[in-house]
């Protein structure tokens, strides 16, 4: 364990004052990442008026075996059927109003931490540069000592390669984020698109015309 930490606190010291925000930053983008990830599930992976349809039946055939929810699309049409057979008699657009309110809570729950993990992506990258120029400085103030061939860490060696090494950890921590930031933006705007469909399908009592497809 004491390795370790002597490993970790090496690792720390290499890229200098830097180093403690940079950690910090991969911590807090993994945690929403995951967040995000375990958040945004569409469940049932048939499609969505398919699934009107089964859910339909399965609420109005006592028979048939308990709705059973496993993510986003599939409670959010649940709770759909549930409003448009309490609203059956109301104009489509009060319903629209009432499906509105209901669903709002998933495009909520499915941002959060979105502008976080977005603000940390472009954040990271300016924090290595901020340590690529302390290390610059720390080169030319060495050439400035004649100071050539530290060993010690400092010097035009320690200066260049904390110059280096902090704009690689700020590109380490960026270039993760940004590839699954955006593949959970793509995921999280395909399924409030599906959520859209939904309203209208049940707006347009679409899923009491037509029976289950097989």
């Amino acid at each position: 364990m004491q390795a370790f930490l002597n490993e970790l606190q090496a690792f720390m010291d290499q890229g200098g004052f830097v180093m403690l925000p940079l950690a910090v930053a991969v911590l807090v983008l993994w945690y929403a990442l995951g967040y995000r990830f375990a958040t945004i599930k569409r469940g049932d992976p048939r499609s969505v008026r398919r699934l009107i349809r089964r859910f339909y039946q399965q609420q109005n055939n006592p028979g048939h075996d308990p709705v059973s929810s496993k993510g986003i699309v599939d409670s959010a049409i649940v709770e759909g059927l549930m409003l448009a057979q309490t609203f059956s008699h109301a104009p489509a657009k009060n319903l629209r109003a009432y499906l509105n309110d209901a669903f709002s809570h998933y495009s909520r729950d499915m941002s959060k931490y979105s502008r976080l993990i977005m603000t940390i992506v472009a954040a990271a990258p300016l924090t290595g540069l901020l340590g690529t120029v302390a290390g610059m400085i720390e080169t030319f103030d060495s050439l400035m000592d004649a100071n050539l061939f530290s060993q010690s860490g400092g010097g035009i060696a320690g200066g260049i390669s904390q110059a280096l090494f902090t704009t690689q950890m700020g590109l380490v921590v960026a270039i993760p984020g940004l590839i699954m930031g955006r593949a959970l933006d793509r995921r999280q705007h395909r399924i409030e698109r599906e959520l859209e469909q939904i309203k209208d399908m049940l707006c347009s009592n679409e899923h009491k015309t037509v029976e289950v497809m097989t």
